[in-house]
């Protein structure tokens, strides 16, 4: 009998990855996947550890597994997997009657044999951080042929201080150059259209990264510090290389992000016009604290030379709210740096204690009342730049990568523009199909999403 698997996917594009990763190392494994969890009888929650409301969507989402599971008359395996499975390890056994699996976003080479294991009775669990694990030999699987996750590099050596990341994914290891390059052309001869590289800083991509799993974080930032980033020289190959696909990547790092760059992105039509650049605080204070290792003033620098090398450059940010002693002018200050950059869009959270991180040890002293409001702030004053914003974009024409039908409309699709932005289409009668690239004139905006007529 050939076991049927379904992975439920929760967090970052990371995990997306991840998810195309175990997919084919269990296929390869003779598993089948399954397009529900009721056809299912091994589910693998592929998880997220970057907030606790993330990780309180999987302990809620595992109850009620439990209780779905009990009522089946044939066994099913529940796993845990990604960087909450690395976080909390055996604690995820003792906190609950269903999950039989744990296993770290480095070991899922073993996943295969421990859900053999599983089927039999026998309780799984794989979770040491790696030196020199990348998945570089593994396919993932993939589905349709529009758009790709590519992994240049895993893990991180930032060690921001509200930051899981390096505890549960480890220290930074890249890719090998030319693999990387290779598989982006692969993709391209299956008829991708789009590829985003991924990596917790993509732009510290190094082809002669030194492994320091064992160093202290010190002996990281020093030796990080001496290395040569190549991300500008595998961009630039990659969009020689397909000069008919977009290019896009996340994440980087405002420290890391260099004017050549800056050179590359501005020098090639295929590498899209989009930048996502967390920013965090708006405060010099917060921003050392949080171990950011820039400064307000070096990040507005920066994004005056990428607005000067590529003028409709769209920018998106992360911000957090309510971080350990952030006063009320400190806030204001976070209010400030977004009314003078005008992000495009911004990812918004208040601050959530993670246990094991440096701040963790800060007394989170501004009430959940107080995170709340200051996030809301932040959340309506986004929602006011990307409305004002995409007012000026109405007129203006622009080439879409057609993605999906709109799930309120099926007469409405939509596509995403090089800078990403969000534009939906009418295709009532059905002359346009995904992948198709289509020149759209805008006619109407709102604060998400632009609204346009074919030309």
């Amino acid at each position: 009998m050939r076991h049927k698997l379904f992975i439920e996917t929760y967090g970052c594009q990371m995990n997306l990855n991840d998810t195309q990763i175990v997919q084919s190392l269990m296929v390869e494994s003779g598993y089948i996947i399954a397009n529900s969890i009721d056809t299912a009888d091994i589910v693998l929650l592929n998880t997220c550890s970057v907030r606790d409301n993330a990780e309180e969507k999987i302990r809620n989402r595992i109850e009620t597994l439990y209780h779905i599971f009990k009522k089946r008359k044939t066994k099913t395996i529940l796993g845990v997997i990604g960087c909450m499975a690395e976080r909390l390890q055996e604690k995820l056994f003792a906190s609950n009657q269903v999950v039989s699996l744990v296993v770290g976003p480095d070991e899922y080479r073993k996943l295969p044999e421990l859900a053999r294991l599983a089927f039999e009775g026998e309780n799984g669990i794989a979770v040491d951080l790696s030196k020199i694990e990348t998945y570089n030999d593994v396919i993932p699987l993939r589905i349709d042929g529009l758009t790709a996750w590519v992994s240049i590099m895993r893990g991180c050596n930032n060690f921001c201080s509200y930051c899981v990341v390096p505890y549960t994914r480890g220290r930074e290891r890249s890719r090998p150059f030319e693999s990387i390059v290779e598989e982006v052309k692969r993709l391209n001869n299956q008829g991708f259209k789009e590829v985003t590289l991924l990596g917790q800083n993509v732009n510290s991509y190094s082809k002669s990264a030194t492994i320091l799993n064992d160093a202290t974080q010190e002996e990281i930032t020093n030796n990080s510090n001496k290395l040569k980033s190549d991300f500008p020289e595998l961009l630039e190959t990659i969009a020689k290389a397909v000069p008919e696909m977009r290019i896009r990547f996340l994440t980087s790092h405002p420290k890391d992000f260099s004017f050549e760059l800056i050179q590359t992105i501005a020098k090639y039509d295929n590498i899209c016009n989009y930048i996502h650049l967390p920013i965090q605080s708006g405060s010099n204070r917060i921003l050392d604290l949080m171990n950011r290792r820039y400064t307000v003033e070096k990040y507005l620098n920066l994004i005056e030379q990428i607005k000067q090398a590529i003028p409709d450059c769209v920018i998106s940010t992360d911000i957090i709210a309510g971080f350990p002693s952030e006063t009320i002018e400190e806030h204001n200050a976070t209010l400030a740096v977004m009314r003078k950059i005008r992000y495009g869009s911004a990812f918004m959270f208040k601050y959530s204690p993670r246990e094991g991180t440096k701040s963790f040890e800060i007394e989170d002293d501004v009430s959940e009342e107080e995170k709340i409001k200051r996030l809301n702030e932040i959340i309506d004053l986004q929602n006011k730049i990307s409305f004002k914003e995409n007012q000026k974009e109405i007129g203006k024409s622009f080439e879409i990568l057609v993605e999906n039908p709109s799930k309120k409309n099926k007469n409405e699709w939509f596509g995403r523009t090089k800078s990403a932005k969000l534009v939906v289409f009418d295709n009532s009668e059905n002359k346009y199909k995904i992948g198709d690239l289509l020149n759209v004139k805008i006619n109407k905006a709102t604060s998400a999403t632009l609204l346009g007529n074919i030309i």
